[in-house]
């Protein structure tokens, strides 16, 4: 789907993208990362918009740059705000259509179609975007992505402006976009919008690629970086004597109403395996645990420490 091969993007002395390589078989991808991490050099470069400085890309085995029968094949909604305001939606999606070579009457009816899919009413096609709300314009510019039926979807940051009931629509018709066997790369700076429909990430920060792979892949990475466990006992001073006897456990905190433990470990699994043991050995109880590593927004942020330098 996606080939990527020592990509470098320079703004003058500012660097873009930084020496990227990474390969994408067909499927759906969240590209994920903080606000001006390169994740929209990234697609800009994808979708041949910019002209990398050094490196390769191919989509669908061509190079998108100056490249306009990829463009047929590909469908791309950008973050930017590119409608034109003095058209009606529907005008504005038929146009986009059009310019990819589709009759107006074929276009008009492609437009329409994609519309229904966003869930852009009748009403609101018809009136100008002006008039729009964020959520609307982004429901726009989404149909306008996948109006000519693409092979592959490209979306930056598409739930941007969305209500709750739009973007759990939106994730709806984006998981069964993946189901028909299209391909996706979403980008987006907030994890939980893209884990419900992608099972692979690219992880990147100041231009660079951190990690790429499936969730439990990049678990996989943080095999040595402490890990935080929070346990509520009611005999939690008892429980962290016991606990200092693990050789894993690197650092134990006791809260202020004495039943809460702060755990650091440096082998997750090991603790989690061992624990039971102590619980029963010395008759203890814990009536709550839970980890902030076990949430991929927790791993990202344990990366780009990594990538900084403070772990």
């Amino acid at each position: 789907m996606l080939q990527i091969e020592n990509l470098t993007k320079l703004y003058g002395v500012v660097i873009g993208v930084n020496d990227m390589s990474v390969d994408l078989p067909s499927g759906a991808y969240g590209l994920l990362g903080p606000n001006g991490s390169g994740k929209t050099t990234l697609l800009n470069i994808i979708t041949g918009q910019l002209k990398s400085t050094v490196g390769e890309v191919r989509i669908l085995g061509e190079r998108p740059w100056k490249n306009e029968s990829v463009l047929k094949r590909i469908g791309f909604c950008s973050a930017l705000d590119i409608l034109q305001t003095k058209t009606t939606g529907l005008e504005w999606v038929t146009l986009y259509t059009e310019m990819l070579g589709f009759r107006h009457k074929v276009a008009v009816d492609m437009a329409h179609e994609a519309l229904d899919r966003v869930g852009l009413s009748a009403s609101d096609r018809v009136r100008g975007i002006d008039q729009y709300s964020r959520g609307m314009k982004q429901r726009c510019k989404v149909a306008q992505a996948i109006a000519h039926e693409p092979e592959i979807l490209l979306l930056d940051e598409p739930f941007s402006g969305l209500d709750p009931i739009a973007r759990y629509e939106l994730t709806n018709m984006l998981t069964g976009w993946v189901q028909e066997g299209r391909g996706l790369l979403i980008s987006s700076h907030i994890l939980h919008e893209v884990e419900t429909v992608c099972e692979s990430f690219l992880l990147m920060m100041t231009g660079r690629l951190l990690a790429s792979g499936t969730v439990n892949e990049i678990y996989d990475l943080m095999t040595n970086v402490p890990k935080n466990v929070w346990i509520r006992s009611p005999q939690a001073s008892t429980l962290a004597v016991a606990l200092q006897e693990l050789d894993h456990v690197s650092g134990i905190g006791l809260h202020e109403d004495q039943e809460g433990l702060d755990v650091i470990t440096t082998d997750a699994s090991s603790f989690y395996t061992q624990l039971p043991a102590i619980l029963a050995e010395n008759s203890l109880k814990i009536h709550e645990m839970q980890s902030e590593d076990d949430s991929l927004d927790s791993v990202f942020e344990k990366l780009m420490q990594l990538h900084r330098g403070e772990l």
